[in-house]
């Protein structure tokens, strides 16, 4: 997965999340007392950043932005400053970033965009006429986005790069996996006394969606994320699952957060879980100003209690030698008309819905449609896939043709890559090879271990930093207490 991406959401989540108890830090130089007392007379400043500041606008300009997503706000005062506890963060590594020399030149910052604009369907100048509508200046949006790049840059070399996986790791970790499962999935501890204090341990499946994009872009990571959550709620492993999502679409990210006390959760999340029992999904797909969240309750327990016996028991890497899972594999066929300037997405539904009606009649074959109408490399055999494990395959394709009987034909299907019609021709027993395992347990594993050393670096920076609280409780346009 694009670690760049991954750790660019995980900054905004944190950020529009509102988690509580986060700490903010920076290396620093001293402000003499002369200059703290000019800039405590400034009109508008909320707090001074080592040799910085950040203003009481820009809290202001965040809780707006937050209003206009429709995200519901703490009406007690906490949020000015939780806004400013991220905008703190911010500066410091913006200040630290430019101290290493971590630097996004004007080419970069052009070719991102197009990258952006490109991924929307849409050309530089249109992105940009878009981005104005939105109601922001098309520079203060470039600003910003150089920004994002160069703290995105910044913590990766400092968190992200820094990361140690160990074959031993892996062994347990596949090892507890495959005992969990093999258990039916049920709580591994026992939970906190009514009134006790408890530790949530939950796993996330993360699909973002910019509200920049637009409302057809947020329509069908809504989609996405429902498809998702239905999938969770079944027989299915959640980590395979969410590393099966990742697979398809590097931009979703699966993690586990690990335990937590309910004060260490986003509050979008604790609000979601909080009568989810552990092994159980949550009942509702989350959103959040970065996305959606499918979120899973894998354990809940008393606050600082040691492994169950059933966790303290589970196989280690010395004692047992993973194996093959079994899985069921699927032999499949389809055509596939590419969506394109020309042909529309009603179009391609009524040929392919045509298609179908003929086959269901007998009065046309469909190896014989694929190659004359498919569009891509399958249709010289007739669209013929192969065997497919899961995973191999793009979500929305994969979940049709799990719902289809041997010798069906769907109806159309549309995915990243256009429109298609399927037919399942025979399905098999198969088994997920201790690669394929241990692939899934480097990413959980890698995930688990940022956010630990992310925390870690956070605390760390703001041990180093001098900041001083000026003003954070009045907005600018009131007059300084």
């Amino acid at each position: 997965m694009n670690r760049f991406k991954q750790i660019s959401i995980y900054a905004i989540f944190l950020g529009f999340g509102l988690l509580a108890n986060t700490p903010f830090a920076q290396d620093s130089a001293k402000t003499s007392a002369t200059a703290e007392g000019k800039i405590r007379n400034i009109d508008g400043v909320a707090a001074v950043v080592n040799t910085g500041y950040v203003t009481r606008k820009e809290i202001d300009d965040r809780i707006a932005a937050l209003k206009k997503q429709g995200v519901k706000l703490p009406e007690d005062g906490t949020v000015r400053q939780a806004i400013l506890d991220r905008l703190i963060l911010e500066k410091i590594q913006l200040q630290n970033a430019d101290q290493e020399g971590v630097r996004v030149t004007n080419k970069e910052l052009d070719k991102i965009i197009g990258d952006i604009a490109a991924k929307n369907k849409l050309s530089y100048a249109e992105f940009k006429a878009k981005v104005i509508a939105s109601g922001s200046t098309f520079e203060r949006y470039k600003e910003m986005l150089r920004d994002d790049v160069i703290v995105s840059r910044y913590r990766e070399r400092e968190v992200e790069g820094k990361l140690k996986i160990s074959d031993a790791e892996i062994d347990n970790f596949i090892a507890e996996r495959t005992k969990a499962m093999t258990s039916g999935g049920a709580p591994r501890s026992t939970p906190a006394a009514k009134g006790e204090p408890e530790e949530i341990d939950v796993a996330q499946i993360f699909i973002p969606a910019d509200p920049a994009a637009g409302a057809g872009a947020q329509a069908e990571a809504k989609k996405k994320a429902d498809a998702l959550l239905r999938d969770a709620r079944g027989d299915v492993d959640f980590l395979q699952l969410g590393a099966m999502a990742a697979k398809e679409n590097p931009k979703i990210k699966f993690q586990d957060l690990g335990y937590r006390t309910p004060d260490r959760l986003p509050q979008l999340f604790y609000e979601a879980v909080r009568n989810t029992g552990g092994g159980q999904v949550a009942s509702a797909v989350v959103k959040s100003p970065a996305g959606y969240h499918v979120l899973k309750v894998l354990d809940r327990r008393a606050a600082g209690a040691s492994p169950s016996p059933q966790q303290a028991s589970a196989p280690d890497a010395g004692t047992t030698t993973p194996q093959n899972i079994p899985i069921t594999q699927t032999l499949s066929r389809h055509i596939l008309l590419r969506s394109r300037a020309g042909l529309s997405d009603q179009d391609a539904e009524r040929r392919l819905q045509g298609y179908r009606d003929q086959i269901r009649v007998k009065t046309a074959d469909f190896a014989e449609l694929a190659k004359k109408y498919s569009e891509d490399g399958s249709a010289a055999n007739g669209g013929d896939l192969g065997w497919m494990s899961p995973g191999d395959l793009v979500p929305e394709f994969e979940q049709a043709m799990n719902r289809l009987q041997i010798g069906e034909v769907s109806n159309p299907v549309k995915t990243e890559f256009g429109w298609h019609l399927i037919q399942v021709l025979d399905r098999r027993e198969g088994q997920l090879t201790v690669e394929k395992q241990r692939q899934f347990a480097r990413a959980a594993i890698r995930e688990r271990k940022f956010d630990q050393a992310y925390q870690e670096w956070m605390r760390e920076l703001r041990d180093n930093a001098t900041v001083k609280i000026l003003n954070v409780d009045d907005a600018a346009s009131s007059a300084p207490r």
